[in-house]
């Protein structure tokens, strides 16, 4: 092997033990395409919109709650999030009028990129989630998120059991869950870095 040759094949191996750490793991791609997030963005971090921003919150969950009782597959809900725009509309609407506020509001459901988010003893990996996002106001202030599909949010059941009713694997279910790994957190340290 020439001097030339071991250069380039020293680096080709740095390059990919480089990018490893950042290629998902096995069953990894299926929690992101399975899972859809509930995102309240706050007006500003003042006291007053950090409390609206919670009541919004707790409206919302109350109506999905509901909504989601029978939805098992992440197209079911989906669809139960496209259907019930307007109803979503109108509860974040009359919170925020019943608060005293005139703040306009969005409300989009779209890919969006988290970091590394432990919730209920389920950590989730960085990377693009479908989320049902609500901005309030200017939306510059701090963020609330939950898992809304699976039921993890909205629903008095342990995670383990509403991950496995919503169809994660067993692998699925041990990397949301078992996430405090040392090579896990590495690997996500390293996206979010990037990101």
């Amino acid at each position: 092997m020439t001097k030339r040759s071991l250069i380039i094949f020293c680096t080709l191996v740095f390059i990919l033990c480089a990018l490893l750490p950042v290629l998902p793991l096995q069953g990894e791609q299926e929690i992101y395409d399975n899972t859809i997030r509930l995102h309240v963005i706050a007006n500003s971090d003042s006291e007053e919109d950090q409390e609206l921003k919670l009541k919004v919150r707790d409206s919302v969950l109350e109506l999905m709650s509901k909504e989601f009782q029978n939805v098992s597959t992440k197209e079911e809900a989906k669809e139960k999030i496209e259907d019930m725009k307007d109803d979503i509309s109108l509860v974040v609407d009359n919170t925020i009028r019943n608060n005293g506020y005139n703040y306009s509001f969005k409300i989009t459901l779209s890919k969006e990129l988290y970091p590394t988010r432990e919730y209920e003893g389920v950590r989730l990996p960085s990377g693009e989630y479908l989320s049902l996002r609500i901005l309030i106001g200017e939306a510059e202030g701090k963020n609330w998120w939950c898992v809304l599909f699976p039921a993890l949010c909205t629903s008095s059941a342990k995670p383990k059991e509403k991950l496995k009713e919503a169809g994660f694997s067993s692998e699925q279910i041990k990397i949301l869950t078992e996430g405090e790994k040392p090579k896990y957190v590495l690997r996500f340290r390293i996206l979010e870095l990037f990101n």
